[in-house]
């Protein structure tokens, strides 16, 4: 009788397959995935859909306002910049290298934090102990200055930004996930699973890892707009991904030498 209630507890996890439905009603994370979608498509899209070159330098058409049009050739939408470049054609492209930035970002920071929040709440002791006494150093440093001291080591550039948007991004999904995994693991149908003899790793893919999805995702759709804003300070600020390559950073940083002549370039 005992081990039957115990079985009956035991199957009261969260399935996946609730975790998901329950996505599905949250605004926050259908709002951001349709964004991200749209920005998406976009991105895939862009050797198709931007209407020139954003790399071809037209330095006779440099500064054109947005509409402009020479004769017979395509409407310069959003203008054109200091070296004459299309700057529709820049923003398109632009959108690549910030929706990577952010998916590798989150996928990495994301991964490391879930994995050690995970380890820190299930095992607890002293394990416990040293991965939140790390998280709690690093989270007394502001997120920027780290990032911009690391990328100082580092170096510049694509691959060496994600690095370091990896190491100074995982505290938060850690620390959320640890405070879930620790609710979750004094739940009558963990105790009933323990007690059956099921194996830690089961406990954590039936019972923990599909509880804790949402506030995760959740989570990934806030981290995502920061880790581009990030990406885009650290360009604008010359330590991030560096030129020609087109990038919102970069724009931002070239157009706001430009402000009282080429409005267009700062604003789009």
């Amino acid at each position: 009788m005992a081990a039957a209630e115990g079985a009956s507890r035991f199957e009261r996890g969260m399935s996946a397959g609730t975790a998901v439905s329950r996505l599905r009603r949250s605004g926050v994370v259908l709002l951001t995935a349709g964004i991200l979608v749209a920005a998406a498509v976009a991105a895939v899209l862009a050797p198709w859909i931007a209407p020139a070159d954003p790399d071809k330098v037209d330095i006779a058409n440099r500064l054109r306002p947005p509409g402009w049009s020479q004769a017979g050739g395509p409407v310069r939408l959003f203008g054109t910049d200091q070296l004459g470049r299309d700057m529709l054609s820049r923003v398109i492209y632009g959108a690549r290298v910030s929706l990577f930035v952010g998916l590798m970002s989150v996928f990495g920071a994301g991964g490391i934090g879930v994995a050690l929040g995970v380890i820190a709440g299930f095992h607890g002791g002293r394990v416990d102990d040293v991965i939140m006494r790390v998280l709690d150093i690093q989270q007394s440093v502001p997120f920027l200055a780290l990032a911009i001291a690391m990328v100082a080591v580092l170096g510049p550039g694509l691959q060496n930004i994600i690095i370091v948007l990896w190491i100074a991004g995982w505290t938060l999904y850690a620390r959320i996930v640890r405070g879930e995994t620790l609710s979750i693991r004094e739940k009558e149908y963990v105790t009933a699973a323990r007690a059956l003899g099921t194996r830690n790793a089961r406990i954590l893919a039936r019972h923990v890892l599909p509880n804790i999805l949402s506030p995760i995702l959740v989570i990934a759709t806030f981290t995502f707009s920061h880790m581009i804003i990030t990406e885009a300070t650290l360009t604008f600020l010359g330590l991030g991904v560096q030129p020609p390559t087109a990038t919102w950073g970069a724009m931002l940083s070239d157009g706001r030498n430009y402000m009282q002549v080429a409005w267009w370039l700062p604003t789009f």
